[in-house]
């Protein structure tokens, strides 16, 4: 059969496994290193096959598979296989979207006999980058203990801080650029520092650290330790003509030549010590479940690779260790560790004497810092409550900023002493601060008021914490009996209640124990003069829960009782006084209960699991909140009366510079990984603390506690700044906007700048400065916030601007230092270099649109701002006068009149039309050069040389329309040609040079001689001019303007709604919706146009879903642009009374709700008879109230026909409902997100017509909608991708260890918590779970959900497919009944957020019958199979194999009721399937035909049996029936299936025969060529050739027979 077709079928294999996803985040997709298509390393259909559903990247299967897969997989092969300047295969950089770069890929050059690992990112250098890159990492050897594993990996942490606060800061907000300590080592690691208490993580549940990779050392094979020098260098440079086309075989990135090039003289290049890596570590987890223990990459030579820190290293004492589930090594196993190269040094343990408690050892790492220590015993159960201490060694205090290793005499078992320190009244303060944030660490009112980063989870209500300790847990199996199945009445299908109250369940910890009434600062500070001189500091009023009142003073000696009370002040020392240096020591010697539940509640605190605990990057809001007691808490109400932002008055200096900051972050430098990490991080965590500081600032605009900078103005003009960050409001205050809309484009004009300052921030030009930009829309009004350029606001704009112009073209200025930085840019964005004429006739030079405004501030730095017309305008919405629009664009009724003229394409869809373009130009002159060949009947044969992976993108055309013919010779000769053209070559004849330049022209490419469109974004821009000379550069761009127009809606929108309909994107709400829009570049303006073209598909039910989901969005959008201006006109005391009117108005259906005015409680008697005639302020503040339904319907009506041009035909809630089938709590929930509003959780009854639904009671808060840069994690991101693609070409070990690392860089720049993590945890579950660690799948998935809920929101739909997700995990592990419940919340999300009708529900409604049938509550598991059913027969068509498996699986349940006429029924209609779709030979209608007869026997017996029973009464001889509950693997067995997982359980015998087989054939093809070789792959251990796989029925199988 051939090595490659065994391959291939593997891969084929794991290619129906994993389909691919698209991982971009939430809010925006920033293009990490634009693709210039011309050196593209990834083919074009990538981003088809890739961009399905949702941020993730993951795997949930579809019949799509089989087209854009193979595509995708066939571009996979083709970069493995494009190969390198000189010969070198690159592994990584290739499938991380780089153009290669030099040598230096994962195959080490000889360099490679030093052990070093090269981390796949630092491609640039080449092999003199090698030498450098082993010193550097000689030079930061770092700890690993091998034996537990929750403390090793802390590995290359060459850390300075980044903090410059002292020990006690818990200040998240502060951070600074940094002090440098050792010799210029990078900071990698979290900056615990200035961490709250809570986001240390010393916790049970990180024994998994993220460092661990997931293999144990001990599972590689000895050889690869022992490989002697010689026979661990990389394969050599192979000369490119060498090579055979087999060798390069696609599934791996080796290169292979004959087995006497192979240094040492090994003929398989250990190649065969890697598949016998699996073996080993599947052998050895039967023996142990070890921990990890060190990270290592099995390339050739297994080499440790070098590990990132991950955020959330758990200090902790080995005792805490052990009873966590590591075992230390035993040293059986020791053996195997001496043969890893190890690249670390270890840590140590020291001894912590602490006064009060036993001493307890700590184990550390040589590179943290004496201010770790701190933070952990700032957070550990028994030294929690302490914060002024020093640390001190044989009587030296340690520097808090000195790295451990760098301090003399500390060593293994050294004695650290806790020493007491005096306090100041900063110190006091903190330790106040600690205590308070201690007591309330359960207490989730700061996550329902969306403050400090805190937000909700409600996993371990449903897991009742059962996931503990890395999912390791008592079997529950066992005992079945006890679960109880039964689901609530509203999850059960066919139910039509949605109940709002279950969306956040009570959590029991909540209520929580209370330690004290009251603690505030008490009315007396500060202290008067005298008693600062005895040492006072400040007084706290504190009354127990025994009700006893006292005065506290904190004393630089600590904390004592004085005789102070209300109303007297004696600051005497009261008797006894008590004197303790920490508040908890105090309270305890006063209040008993406060003693008891002040240790209950520091137990309870540690339990939670730590994503439970760490504060999110961005603050995420909830719409629903239950009623909560507003409770006394002095930290609270004094942050709201300072200014303080972060934690501002812990900072030297006291307010940030952000500008400084964002820029000095920027200006960091980036040649290597940790300087890159370092940077990346810096600038992640000030961009989210501007975030954060911008959102306060802007609401405290609105809200008026801001003073304007021209107090003069009307409110709409005025401008403020506030802790150096400008903002100004989203009016058309000077005209500005006159010609492009007014107020409406001054409204749009933010979030088009801000997108712009995104592409520019990702394309990283050094030297070019963008602002920090903030837009933020609270209360109906849209403010922007910037950072300061220095010196803007000493000076007029006119002087200012050297580049671009301010009032839109009439003056332009250019500048040459402008026109450099920008021409860099303008190859990435697409942006084309042009002439426009000034107001004096002469031509200026721009490199961006006019608007684009540079300015060098007063620090040198080159600014760009006003970025709002970054990208090209968008044709369809600006109708201009004599232009005449393409067929396509006429056809669907454009162009049209929009209310702005600022309407722009999106940054995707400039991208995928130029991607387009490329395609057409290398089909166009490969079929103009087949032309030549045929007419000249010979080859020329000038060009022999191996390809440039260059342009990796053309390969991709082999598998279109999937027929591979002679244009594929064509295409390489494109390329070459391409190529040499573009190296100016002579060599390259005439004729090729025409064929070049035909093509060109052809595409509308700026340059003739290669393949390059850019786009001019001043064209049609009113009130710019050209030059004469430029007339037809001008003409062309107007018409790649049109072109790129009808693309959008020719190509993208049919595009969309394709994938829709094969389920490769399944948008469950609208924010999903929006997602898949903008990935592939279609504003939502096109929203009606995308309903438009569903209504009119052929197959418009099996797009029932989307069609709701548009619909709803279309009506919410509508409402929220209606509800922006109704909230303008309100004041701030009839906010709740104007909310709840407009949502009475919007889905109530009460027929004519009346407003209640505000101020009615206040208002005084007189007035109280004449109330009709009274105005607040201005008369126009209450004319909010005179809305009624009718109104406000006929306006929404009327918003989404003149927006999004579609007719809605509906006149009030009820009838949308009914007409197309709504939900009103799911136009509740997206109308809340999209403006803010957070109301009660209560059960609200829609359809009462005698009361309205909403009081103004119900309206707790209004939140502010935030949009921001997000800035990326550059290198694990490209980590990420390598692994997915390793994942698919089915090595899982390789993909598993490179998703590893990609998880360690993400925590290094990230911290622990975001978007990125929660994808790479999820895809880490999934290969831990296919790999067989169900425990560790369980203890990631977990992670994951946490993550899901914590940062994207409790009801988003990714936590609903994490909740899927673990559920199976949890089955697996036999956690029955916690399976049950996650998928049970899993099914109420879903009907909460789009209701019953939707394609995922089929997959969740199997989960739940499977797992119903496997504890054999054989009804309840018919009602939600047969649910599914009937969904999957409507999505996918009553013929498809989704429908096939329903009707197996309810024939299942039947059988085990013994019902076997149903049960034959049902399997008679799958085996129809199956024989119709794969024919009678495949194994699917062979193995439903074997079922069908042993049903008809089974049914028979039965038949007999009852003949039996009628014809002899009770005496009758009856024979035992066979009624067979079904065994929990089989149950699996189906889970499996249905989830998309494959699995080919495999024994030890299977792996011996498979070795030998492997063996067996390498000998066969020595024999035959003496130069090929089979490279068995990693995932021909999971999946065995010799048995056919057992193929899924998600995934139509005419492929896998191949």
């Amino acid at each position: 059969m051939g090595n490659s077709l065994f391959a291939n079928c593997c891969r084929h294999v794991t290619d129906l496994i994993f389909q691919t996803r698209s991982f971009n985040s939430p809010d925006e997709r920033s293009p990490l290193l634009p693709k210039p298509p011309t050196s593209c390393a990834v083919c074009p259909e990538m981003p088809e096959a890739s961009q399905c559903t949702g941020p993730y990247p993951d795997i949930i299967p579809s019949e799509a598979v089989t087209g854009s897969l193979q595509k995708s997989t066939e571009c996979i092969q083709d970069l493995s296989e494009a190969k390198d300047e000189e010969g070198t295969v690159t592994v990584c950089d290739k499938s991380c979207l780089r153009p290669s770069v030099g040598a230096a890929g994962l195959l080490r050059q000889a360099e490679a006999s030093r052990a070093v690992a090269v981390l796949p990112a630092d491609l640039g250098e080449g092999p003199a980058g090698l030498v450098d890159h082993a010193q550097s990492l000689e030079a930061c050897q770092s700890c690993v203990k091998l034996e537990d594993s929750s403390l090793a990996h802390r590995s290359c942490r060459r850390e300075e801080h980044v903090a410059a606060a002292d020990e006690g800061d818990v200040a998240p907000g502060a951070r600074t650029a940094g002090r440098g300590h050792g010799k210029g080592r990078a900071a990698l690691h979290l900056d615990t520092a200035l961490v709250g208490p809570d986001s240390v993580l010393k916790h049970r549940d990180t024994a998994p650290s993220p460092g661990s990779l997931g293999t144990p050392s001990s599972a590689l094979p000895a050889s690869v330790g022992k490989t002697p020098p010689a026979q661990r260098t990389a394969v050599p440079p192979v000369p490119p003509g060498e090579v055979s086309s087999k060798a390069r075989d696609a599934s791996t990135g080796f290169v292979v030549t004959d087995p006497a090039a192979c240094p040492g003289g090994r003929s398989s290049c250990d190649l065969d010590s890697r598949a016998q890596a699996l073996p080993s570590k599947q052998h050895q987890q039967k023996k142990k479940r070890k921990k990890k223990k060190l990270t290592l990459l099995e390339h050739p030579s297994g080499v440790a690779l070098m590990n990132g820190t991950g955020p959330h290293e758990s200090l902790k004492g080995e005792k805490d260790a052990r009873q966590n589930g590591h075992e230390e090594a035993d040293p059986g196993e020791d053996g195997n560790d001496q043969e890893v190269i190890v690249i670390q040094d270890t840590g140590f343990t020291v001894k912590i004497c602490a006064p009060g408690i036993e001493p307890f050892s700590l184990q550390v790492s040589p590179q943290e810092m004496v201010q770790e220590i701190h933070q952990v015993l700032m957070d550990r159960e028994d030294t929690c409550h302490r914060t002024c201490f020093s640390l001190q060694l044989d009587g030296n205090v340690l520097d808090n900023f000195a790295e451990l290793k760098t301090i003399e005499g500390l060593q293994e078992g050294s004695l650290l002493k806790v020493v007491e320190e005096p306090y100041t009244v900063r110190e006091a303060r903190i330790h106040v601060r600690h205590i308070r944030d201690l007591l309330k660490s359960l207490d989730p009112s700061d996550a329902f008021n969306g403050v400090d980063c805190n937000s909700l989870s409600f996993l371990s209500v449903f897991t009742e914490g059962d996931l503990g300790d890395s999912g390791k847990r008592k079997k529950k199996g066992t005992e079945m009996e006890q679960i109880d199945c039964t689901p609530p009445e509203h999850i059960l299908p066919g139910s039509k209640e949605r109940p709002l109250c279950a969306l956040q369940p009570q959590n029991r910890d909540w209520k929580p124990l209370q330690c004290l009434k009251v603690l505030t600062m008490s009315g007396w500070n500060p202290p008067p003069g005298n008693r600062k001189m005895h040492g006072d500091l400040m007084y706290l009023y504190v009354i127990t829960v025994e009700d006893r009142h006292v005065s506290i003073t904190a004393s630089t000696r600590g904390f004592y009782l004085n005789q102070s009370t209300a109303y007297n002040f004696n600051p005497k020392p009261a008797n006894p006084s008590f004197l303790s240096h920490s508040l908890v020591e105090l309270l305890n010697q006063i209040s008993p209960t406060f003693k008891k539940n002040f240790s209950a509640l520091q137990k309870k605190r540690v339990q939670r699991h730590p994503f439970e605990r760490i504060a999110t990057p961005f603050q995420v809001y909830s719409w629903t909140a239950p009623q909560a007691e507003h409770a006394m808490d002095c930290v609270r109400a004094e942050d709201a009366y300072t200014s303080r932002l972060g934690y501002e008055e812990h900072i030297p200096g006291q307010t940030r510079d952000w500008n400084e900051e964002l820029q000095t972050t920027r200006e960091l430098p980036r040649k290597n990984l940790p300087e890159r990490l370092l940077r990346e991080r810096a600038i992640f965590k000030v961009h989210s603390d501007f975030t954060a500081a911008a959102t306060r600032g802007a609401m405290a605009v609105i809200d008026g506690n801001v003073m304007a900078i021209n107090p003069s103005e009307e409110t709409k003009m005025q401008m403020f700044i506030w802790n150096n960050i400008f903002f100004s409001l989203g009016f058309d205050v000077r005209d500005h906007y006159k010609d492009f809309g007014g107020d409406v484009a001054a409204y749009v004009a933010p979030t088009n700048d801000l997108n712009g300052v995104r592409t520019y921030n990702a394309v990283d030009v050094e030297g070019l400065y963008t602002l920090g930009t903030v837009v933020v829309d609270y209360r109906g009004y849209r403010v922007t916030a910037q950072s300061i350029i220095p010196g803007i606001l000493e000076r007029e704009q006119e002087q200012s601007v050297i580049y671009g112009s301010i009032d839109f073209g009439k003056t332009v200025v250019s500048h040459p230092k402008y026109l450099e930085l920008l021409e860099k840019t303008s190859r990435p964005l697409k942006i084309q270099k042009h002439k426009v004429l000034n107001d004096k006739n002469e031509e200026v030079e721009l490199c961006s649109s006019v608007e684009c405004k540079g300015i060098i501030g007063n620090d040198g730095r080159h600014y760009i701002l006003d970025l709002l017309r970054t990208f090209p305008p968008d044709l369809n919405f600006l109708p201009v006068e004599g232009e005449e629009m393409p067929e396509e664009c006429k056809k669907m009724g454009f162009p049209k009149q929009h209310r702005h003229k600022l309407c722009c394409l999106r940054q995707e869809l400039v991208d995928a039309f130029v991607e387009h373009r490329y395609l057409l130009f290398m089909k166009l002159a490969a079929l103009q050069l087949m032309q030549q060949k045929a007419n000249k009947q010979e080859s020329s044969g000038a060009l022999e040389n191996g390809a440039s992976p260059e342009n990796g993108t053309a390969d991709s055309e082999k598998s279109e329309d999937g027929k591979i013919d002679d244009n594929v010779t064509g295409l390489d000769q494109v390329k070459e040609l391409a190529e040499t053209i573009a190296s100016d070559d002579g060599t390259v004849d005439p004729k090729s040079r025409e064929v070049i330049r035909n093509a060109c022209k052809a595409v509308g490419s700026i340059s003739d001689t290669s393949f390059d469109i850019r786009f001019n974004p001043d064209i049609f821009s009113p009130g710019v001019r050209f030059p004469e000379s430029s007339k037809e550069e001008v003409q062309d761009q107007k018409q790649l303007l049109k072109d790129a127009a009808a693309f959008l809606l020719s190509c993208q929108i049919p595009g969309l709604v394709k994938d829709c309909l094969d389920h490769t994107v399944l948008p469950m709400d609208g924010a999903t919706l929006a997602e898949a829009m903008h990935q592939r570049g279609i504003n939502m303006r096109y929203l009606g146009k995308v309903i438009n073209f569903i209504t009119k598909t052929p197959g418009r039910a099996q797009l029932d879903h989307i069609f709701k989901i548009g619909i709803s969005e279309l009506i919410t959008r509508s409402a929220k642009h209606i509800f922006k201006t109704y909230l303008q006109g309100v004041e701030l005391s009839g906010l709740s009374a104007a909310i709840s009117h407009f949502l009475n108005c919007f889905l109530s259906s009460f027929p004519n709700p009346i407003a209640h005015l505000p101020a009615d409680e206040l208002v005084s008697k007189k007035k109280n008879k004449k109330r009709k005639n009274r105005n607040l302020g201005n008369a126009d503040n209450t004319a909010w109230a005179s809305m009624t339904p009718q109104e406000l319907w006929k306006n929404i009506c009327s918003e989404a026909k003149n927006y999004f041009d579609f007719s809605l035909e509906c006149e009030n809630a009820d009838q949308a409902a009914e007409v197309y089938n709504l939900q009103k709590i799911t136009l509740l929930r997206e109308i809340s997100l999209k403006t803010g509003v957070q109301i009660l959780l209560k059960e609200y009854n829609f359809d009462n017509r005698h009361k309205p639904t909403f009081t103004e009671e119900d309206i707790l808060n209004i939140f502010p909608v935030v949009k921001h840069v997000n800035p990326k994690a550059s290198d694990a991101f490209h980590f990420f991708q390598s692994g997915q693609a390793k994942v698919q070409q089915g090595f899982l070990k390789e993909g598993c260890e490179l998703i590893n690392e990609a998880l360690n860089l993400f925590n290094n720049v990230y911290g622990a918590m975001h978007v990125e993590i929660c994808a790479c945890l999820r895809l880490l579950a999934r290969l831990n779970y296919i790999m067989g660690d169900y425990s560790e799948a369980l203890s990631n998935q977990q992670k994951a959900v946490l993550m899901s809920e914590r940062v994207l929101g409790i009801e988003h739909p990714n936590t609903i497919q994490e909740y899927m997700h673990l559920a199976l995990y949890c089955f697996a592990n036999s956690q029955l009944s916690t399976a049950l419940n996650l998928l049970y919340r899993a099914r109420y999300l879903m009907l909460l957020v789009f209701g019953e009708d939707h394609p995922e529900m089929a997959l969740l409604d199997n989960n739940i019958g499977l797992v119903l049938h496997g504890v054999m509550e054989y009804d309840l598991s018919l009602r939600f199979l047969e649910n599914a059913l009937a969904i999957s027969s409507k999505y996918h068509g009553s013929k498809s194999l989704k429908v096939a498996l329903s009707h197996h699986l309810v024939a299942r349940v039947y059988e085990s009721k013994a019902e076997f006429r149903s049960a034959l029924q049902h399997e008679k209609e799958g085996y129809t399937i199956y024989k119709n779709q794969l024919g009678e030979h495949h194994e699917k209608t062979k193995e439903s035909s074997e079922y069908l007869k042993y049903l008809t026997q089974q049914a028979v017996a039965l038949q007999r049996t009852m003949n039996e029973i009628y014809k002899n009464g009770s005496n009758a001889n009856i024979m035992p029936l066979k009624f067979t509950a079904p065994s929990m693997a089989s149950v699996l067995e189906q889970l499996n299936i249905i989830n998309g997982i494959l699995f080919i359980p495999l024994s030890q015998k299977d792996l011996e025969n498979l070795k030998a087989e492997v063996q067996r054939r390498q000998q066969l093809q020595e024999n035959i060529k003496s130069g090929e070789q089979l490279e068995p792959e990693d995932k021909a251990v999971e999946e065995k050739e010799a048995e056919p796989s057992m193929p899924s029925a998600e995934i139509p199988l005419t492929q896998s027979s191949a």
